[in-house]
């Protein structure tokens, strides 16, 4: 239980954490590149909007900077913001091509970049002018502008953004690098100071433990002296309808008591529990046999398809115990004249079911159905005697042999309950939750 509570614990840290860093990387990643995008926008259009040049007050301011001197202070943004104004011209990568309405060439400007010579450029710009391609866009990894002069003519911009795009990449693979190191450190962290984190939690577990223990012992003892008691009145009175509604009472007590205790003795991790080989059919069959006179009085049909033969290492009691349990319930909340299906298969592993016809069957997750004290149905559960223990009993002894239940819903009128058992278990080993 401890392993189980702590396990949770790290991998809910660590999921949360996997979130917010995704979060933060996709974002970080994300706005960079739309600053990269929206940076050579702005490029092109102050380019286009001055026919493939930059305007003339830049370049004039360009070499005003250059040309003046001045002792900048530690991260002076305002000469950082000037000097980037002033080197953009010679920072810019770009060619154009202008065409007229028919595709034909008019002129190529590649002065501004090394690795495109004016054969390429006309490419580029015929690729985009037949393909009917959007106004701005990228191709290949130039980010492109396409304006339309009042002559009819149409100007096609390409900027150079592969120096940009090689740096979000490595800012991607930076942040995942980090981000990566980051969730390892997490989860040492996390395993290391879990078990401080869950000792509040596993301390409430074990007094509960603890007091479910004790309570079902101090309770055997007046459970026994009342049940004496009742021998004595009926020896000396009789029966009567007094002393049979007491009995009735003391059996569900007990019922209820051995059930706790059966619990909390699974729940113990320090519990050992020897395992033999034994033949589970001859045992489910005699636990399924026991539940005939009761199929008969309630005029219910029950149909037992258990084959000859079947070998499992394990607890016969305890076998026998989780048989009970999942007929008892099956009858407990069958439909009235309904049916009852015990059967036992094996394939890759050893299949156990119990299905039952019933009126109503609980909406959402059926697993809450193994839930400790859960009853989808209080005023039947009181009818029929049920706490809500027994498929929480029931799933304590499948997960002490290794194995699985579920409830699944056939139709809606038919639920199932299926226990998959492996075939084979170390013998006389302690088997720890």
């Amino acid at each position: 239980m401890v392993n189980k509570l702590r396990k949770k614990f790290v991998i809910t840290a660590i999921l949360s954490l996997l979130l917010i860093l995704v979060t933060m990387i996709g974002i970080i990643n994300a706005i960079n590149m739309h600053q990269v995008v929206s940076d050579a926008d702005d490029t092109l259009a102050l380019l286009s909007s001055n026919n493939g040049y930059f305007p003339a007050k830049i370049i004039s301011k360009a070499t005003k900077a250059t040309s003046s001197f001045k002792t900048p202070g530690a991260f002076d943004w305002e000469v950082i913001n000037s000097n980037h104004s002033a080197e953009t011209p010679f920072q810019a990568r770009y060619f154009w091509v202008k065409m007229d309405s028919h595709a034909n060439t008019i002129k190529i400007n590649t002065v501004h970049i090394a690795s495109v010579s004016h054969d390429i450029a006309e490419q580029y710009a015929k690729d985009l002018y037949f393909s009917n391609s959007r106004k701005l866009g990228f191709y290949h990894s130039y980010r492109y502008l396409i304006s339309d002069a009042s002559d009819g003519t149409k100007l096609l911009l390409f900027l150079d953004l592969s120096t940009a795009i090689i740096n979000a990449k490595q800012l991607m693979v930076q942040s995942l690098a980090i981000g990566i190191l980051a969730l390892i450190a997490m989860f040492i962290l996390v395993f290391l100071f879990s078990g401080q984190a869950v000792a509040p939690a596993v301390e409430s577990l074990e007094k509960q433990k603890r007091f479910i223990t004790d309570a079902g012992h101090e309770l055997k003892t007046p459970l026994a002296v009342i049940s004496a008691n009742i021998d004595v009145l009926e020896l000396e009175q009789g029966k009567n309808e007094w002393t049979s509604s007491i009995r009735n009472q003391l059996k569900r007590m007990n019922s209820l008591v051995k059930n706790m205790l059966t619990l909390s003795r699974l729940d113990e991790e320090r519990m050992h529990v020897v395992f033999t080989d034994f033949d589970l059919s001859e045992t489910l069959k005699d636990a399924a046999i026991s539940f005939e006179p009761i199929a008969e009085s309630q005029e219910k049909k029950y149909k037992i398809d258990i084959p000859d033969g079947i070998h499992i290492v394990g607890n016969k009691s305890s076998m026998n115990q989780l048989a009970c349990l999942l007929i008892d319930n099956a009858f407990k909340y069958s439909s009235q004249n309904g049916s009852i299906h015990v059967l036992l298969s094996m394939g890759k592993h050893i299949v156990f079911e119990v299905s039952n016809t019933c009126d109503t069957i609980p909406y959402g997750n059926l697993d809450r159905l193994f839930d400790r004290f859960y009853r989808a149905d209080y005023s039947r559960s009181r009818e029929t005697g049920g706490y809500g223990i027994g498929l929480s009993v029931a799933r304590a002894i499948v997960t002490s042999h290794g194995g699985t239940i579920e409830a699944i819903r056939d139709g809606d009128k038919i639920i199932r309950f299926v226990v998959t058992l492996p075939k084979s278990q170390n013998k006389n080993t302690q088997k720890n939750k």
